[in-house]
């Protein structure tokens, strides 16, 4: 039977079960759907002295016997929740990858939830276990919002949207840090415990006083501490994940950042990113040189253009060489150059009364390190008036040049930071990993 909130206890202590009455309640017009059970249903964690909802850790305590939570944290958590704002056609990819090991992180917090939705799914044909199958992370319902695509017809790859991946990605940074406060606090106390040990000194708004949800840890703004350092060195050093995760995203300069953003074909590294900047930056490619050029490219090249353009010129050769990464400049070159060759046809919807048709891809053959023989062939994939519509064939070196001239109308700033004549940066010998696709290795990564 379901517990009911008592009104006028807004500064007391609640049981669990009111609390999932009271999350479901607060939560339920929000763009981001909730589950019913948050605070009891695996794989929430009374008992760990904490519970995720959303982005935000409300600490438990035991009290009468019973685990309960403060009435204003939940309703703060839900206040967070409902201000969050997805599009549900902004999808992120989460799974599966290549290299799984490579999708790990945050190791040392429970959510894990990117490997906890791919066992999920993994396990579907597997029987119901008896203590029930977890449906929510953080007390969110990704099952209504999860989207699964095929590659090719045979490989199935899952999608979320962008807003609930930064949701979940800072749900395990809070959760990391909730940990780290809470094992230092532990550390650093040398009274012993009494029976009152689960008794907290709260503020005036009802927030225990020494809650680990808070701590006084701010992230801090990357300064190109990490400039001219090559991946295949820094990734290996000891501590290297808990140093980035103290930074703030290098791009949105407000999430915490997760991953080393690096340039594939230097190999250098360019800025801690958070994951939904690090999957926003990525080329919308599977591991082969085609690129799916999708609506995320006009915050590349539009909406944020000069705020990218300065983070992909963070490599050095990139920056000596005034141009973007292969993929990068594969996908402009579609975006940008090939725009008005790309067909179109009414659309009642739009005021301009017209909208591009099919999905515009771009692929090459050869490689930037043999430019005379690097080519872009331009393409609309389900195009009404061809199953597959070339729109182009691009050199290399054609594109490079448009794009330098782009580059100093659009960005002169960042164009000026630039060229041949900037080489204070580049080293001696560039190391390039990306692998010649005129050969057998077509890989990218």
């Amino acid at each position: 039977m379901a517990e009911r909130v008592t009104a006028g206890r807004a500064d007391g202590l609640i049981t669990l079960g009111a609390a999932d009455v009271l999350w479901a309640g607060l939560t339920a017009d929000s763009a981001v759907p909730t589950a019913s059970a948050a605070l009891t249903r695996s794989p929430a964690r009374a008992q760990a002295g904490y519970v995720l909802l959303g982005g935000c850790v409300v600490a438990t305590v035991k009290a009468s016997g019973r685990w309960s939570v403060v009435e204003t944290e939940v309703r703060r958590a839900a206040a967070e929740l409902n201000a969050v704002e997805m599009d549900r056609q902004d999808l992120v990819r989460i799974g599966p990858f290549r290299d799984g090991a490579k999708q790990e992180h945050h190791e040392e917090t429970p959510l894990r939830w990117r490997r906890r939705i791919a066992r999920e799914l993994q396990e579907l044909n597997e029987p119901e276990r008896a203590d029930g199958r977890l449906y929510h992370l953080a007390g969110i319902d990704w099952r209504h919002i999860l989207v699964e695509q095929t590659c090719d017809g045979a490989q199935r790859t899952w999608w979320l949207p962008r807003a609930v991946v930064r949701l979940l990605d800072m749900a395990e940074h809070t959760e990391t840090r909730w940990l780290r406060a809470a094992r230092t606090r532990q550390a650093g106390t040398t009274v012993a415990e009494s029976p009152s040990r689960h008794r907290q000194t709260r503020t005036v708004d009802g927030r225990p006083a020494t809650s680990p949800n808070h701590p006084a840890v701010p992230l801090r703004p990357y300064n190109e501490e990490l400039k001219g350092h090559l991946y295949s060195v820094l990734s290996r050093k000891p501590g290297i994940s808990r140093k980035v995760a103290g930074w703030a995203c290098a791009v949105c300069r407000s999430a915490p950042a997760a991953v080393l953003d690096h340039c594939h074909e230097h190999g250098y590294v360019r800025a801690p990113v958070c994951h939904s900047c690090n999957t926003q930056e990525r080329p919308d490619h599977l591991y082969s040189n085609h690129i799916r050029v999708g609506d995320h490219y006009r915050r590349l090249f539009h909406t944020h253009t000069a705020q990218w353009l300065r983070h992909w010129h963070r490599c050095p050769g990139c920056r000596a060489r005034t141009t973007l990464p292969l993929p990068h400049l594969a996908a402009w070159t579609a975006h940008i150059a090939c725009r008005s060759l790309r067909p179109t046809h009414r659309d009642p919807r739009s005021s301009r009364g017209r909208k591009p048709c099919g999905a515009l891809r771009v692929s090459w053959t050869g490689s930037h390190h043999a430019p005379g023989s690097c080519q872009f062939t331009v393409a609309v994939d389900l195009c009404p008036s061809g199953e597959h519509r070339v729109l182009a064939h691009v050199s290399y070196r054609e594109a490079a040049e448009q794009f330098r001239t782009w580059l100093t109308e659009t960005a002169p700033a960042v164009a000026a930071e630039a060229g041949p004549d900037r080489l204070d940066d580049l080293p001696t010998q560039i190391r390039p990993v990306i692998a010649d696709t005129s050969s057998e290795g077509q890989a990218l990564f």
